[in-house]
């Protein structure tokens, strides 16, 4: 094959991820090589970190009968970003859970309100509301690493990005500035959001540059698990459904509504202490909402 075309900046890439830039692009069937080659962002498949993957091609109806479902454009490229976060990521998960008492309770007195409004004011809508405080409050989350892992991007605007499950695969569309919006209006743009996700009718424009994400598997179940951290964003927030949990008061059993929460964060920027000061102040505010409500 002719010489390799690729720039300095996207050899060093292939250097830091191990990538074999000559054994790529006779892979690919090209001399061109770009950025999102070696991370697994371009039109064809990423090198496999572990290596050669080619005995996972298996002839599955020599077992029994198989149907071939092609895979979407759209979750091809969501697949290769997930695969390439997983694998370049040192991710770690914090689990954590907090009282949603107060929360439910002030759904409950504005359930009128809200319905003359027209929103739906869900738990989701307290969440994107407390994140985007605690973002404020420890800006070292709201922040991108560079490439070449040299340079921390802290931003000074917090994003909060929505992870919706459609039909055509999970898209995640970003709510602007949510540290200064209020709870209805958090609540209005979740629904508006949601609802064109799942109509495809996302934008590119509403879709990007996110501070952090929220993964929510409340309306499901599960009482744990771990989100991949979306880059380049250096942190994810799942949450899990709401369980009844006893607490104890003076010997006296009480049940107490707790919500599980899953903090994945990469470790090269965020250590555990981080993380678990990070959970502390998130969890205190959605134990007591008037604090973010003020």
């Amino acid at each position: 094959m002719s010489e390799i075309i690729a720039s300095p900046s996207t050899r060093r890439l292939a250097r830091e991820h191990d990538v074999d830039i000559q054994a790529l692009a006779t892979r690919l069937g090209r001399t061109t090589i770009a950025p999102e080659d070696i991370t697994g962002a371009g039109s064809a498949p990423a090198p496999a970190p572990g290596g050669d993957t080619s005995y996972w091609d298996v002839d599955h109806s020599q077992y029994g009968q198989v149907i071939e479902e092609p895979m979407s454009r759209f979750a091809q490229v969501a697949a290769r970003n997930l695969a390439a976060a997983q694998a370049l990521i040192p991710a770690v998960t914090h689990h954590d859970r907090a009282d949603v008492t107060a929360i439910e309770d002030l759904r409950r007195v504005w359930k009128p309100e809200a319905r003359s409004r027209g929103i739906k004011l869900t738990a989701l809508a307290f969440h994107v509301a407390a994140l985007a405080r605690t973002l404020r409050a420890f800006p070292r989350f709201n922040a991108s690493l560079t490439p070449d892992g040299e340079t921390l991007l802290r931003k000074d605007y917090v994003h909060i990005g929505i992870a919706v499950d459609t039909p055509h695969g999970l898209m995640v569309p970003v709510i602007r500035d949510a540290d200064r919006k209020g709870l209805w209006q958090i609540g209005a743009e979740i629904a508006d959001l949601a609802s064109r996700a799942q109509a495809r009718r996302i934008g590119p424009d509403e879709m990007g540059g996110g501070s952090m994400t929220i993964t929510n598997l409340g309306g499901i179940g599960g009482t744990a698990f771990t989100p991949i951290v979306n880059p380049p964003e250096v942190a994810i927030l799942g949450i899990t459904r709401t369980e009844t949990v006893t607490a104890w008061d003076d010997g006296t059993p009480r049940p107490v509504p707790m919500v599980p929460l899953d903090l994945s964060y990469d470790h090269r920027v965020i250590n555990g202490a981080d993380a678990a000061r990070f959970m502390a102040h998130y969890t205190g505010l959605i134990a007591d909402p008037r604090n973010m409500i003020v």
